[in-house]
């Protein structure tokens, strides 16, 4: 009765972690995915290292911000009077 608890304890550990292994790979090729999606949508960023595609990310982040604030300003210049 004993050896036979032990397999079965030992054929669940097995599939506990053979599934985190899966669920651990499975993360980093999301990351990996997920940094190469970055990469092809920030200028230059394409074979960046992921450091420094971040910082140039939140670099292009703050020009887009830039670039917003000022075509609203402009609009708001031009706007015609009523």
């Amino acid at each position: 009765m004993e050896s036979k608890r032990c397999k079965e304890f030992s054929k669940v550990k097995h599939w506990r972690m053979r599934r985190r292994r899966t669920a651990h790979s499975d993360g980093r090729r999301s990351v990996r995915m997920k940094v190469r999606r970055l990469q092809r949508l920030i200028p230059g960023g394409e074979g960046m290292q992921a450091d420094r595609l971040f910082l140039r990310t939140a670099d292009y982040i703050v020009h887009l911000q830039l670039q917003v604030h000022i075509l609203q300003t402009l609009s708001k210049v031009y706007q015609p009077s009523l």
